[in-house]
């Protein structure tokens, strides 16, 4: 029957296709992780699939390198680990709860006010770097986590997200019985709203979390003393050395880096899946 050859047909095109865009998701993580393994010349050889055994020489360099800098590598680690989780938390509760009030409570100014930070959106970051810069030196707030973490509170695109999640999910009557029930306003937001928006959540902390972990640039202005570096910041000081630079342990860095990474989204995609099975009030 020719529907079934045309079904037929379909169906391996659209393999097709998924196998080619998972082909292109893993190739690049699969060459990374292999040159974590390989040598510095080997890399400058080419492309390879194979992993190699320079796994203890990259490491020893990694580790060389900080000895020299007075650095270390696990130090880095658990900075950027803390930088993230810290960063992740303040931006994700606080835009959740901007988000909550601007869909909620009816008051003088609320379209300009969300129309400004949608204006916000706009704007590119780096055009704020020297002014933020210079105020935090008048603060005397340069080499501290405070001005990394504290202005992750204002994240308009993750407000933005959450706003419109909050228009297609959350029902005026729940918020309306939970006050008729005597709940204070802080109580209806934590433990009626959260879990409602919970996939939201989820979603905003992954992104919050991936780009506060990859961040280098306001990290490499603000951050001077040793026991405050990233790990980006500590992967880059393996590109200091104009005649040799070691690419078997820049990778392994980055391949380290990976791995906190994927760790918080397996975590976190558990409550995507698990808040969309949620409901809210019968109709």
């Amino acid at each position: 029957d020719k529907y079934v050859i045309l079904d037929i047909v379909k169906r391996f095109f659209i393999y097709l296709v998924l196998v080619l865009l998972t082909l292109l998701a893993i190739v690049p993580i699969w060459t990374m992780i292999v040159n974590a393994t390989r040598s510095t010349e080997e890399i400058n050889q080419g492309i390879t699939f194979l992993p190699s055994n320079n796994v203890r020489y990259n490491w020893n360099k990694l580790y060389s390198v900080g000895a020299l800098a007075k650095i270390s590598p696990v130090r880095a680690f658990l900075n950027s680990t803390f930088l993230a989780l810290a960063t992740t938390l303040v931006t994700v509760y606080f835009s959740a709860l901007t988000a909550y009030g601007i869909k909620v409570y009816n008051f003088k100014g609320r379209n300009f006010f969300f129309a400004f930070i949608i204006f916000v959106i706009t704007i590119p970051p780096q055009l704020g770097m020297i002014g933020f810069y210079k105020f935090m030196v008048q603060l005397k707030q340069t080499d501290s986590y405070i001005p990394l973490i504290i202005p992750a509170i204002a994240a308009p695109n993750t407000v933005f997200f959450m706003k419109q999640y909050m228009e297609s999910v959350l029902q005026r009557e729940l918020i309306d019985a939970a006050r008729i029930d005597g709940a204070h306003e802080l109580s209806i937001f934590h433990k009626i709203i959260i879990p409602i928006i919970t996939p939201s959540l989820a979603t905003m902390a992954i992104f919050a979390f991936v780009g506060t972990w990859n961040s280098f640039v306001m990290p490499y202005i603000l951050l001077s003393s040793n026991r405050l570096i990233t790990l980006p910041m500590f992967v880059n000081l393996l590109r200091t050395d104009v005649y040799r630079t070691e690419f078997g342990s820049i990778y392994l860095g980055v391949a380290i880096s990976v791995v906190p990474i994927i760790i918080f989204y397996l975590l976190m995609s558990k409550y995507i899946i698990s808040g969309l099975t949620l409901g809210g009030v019968k109709e």
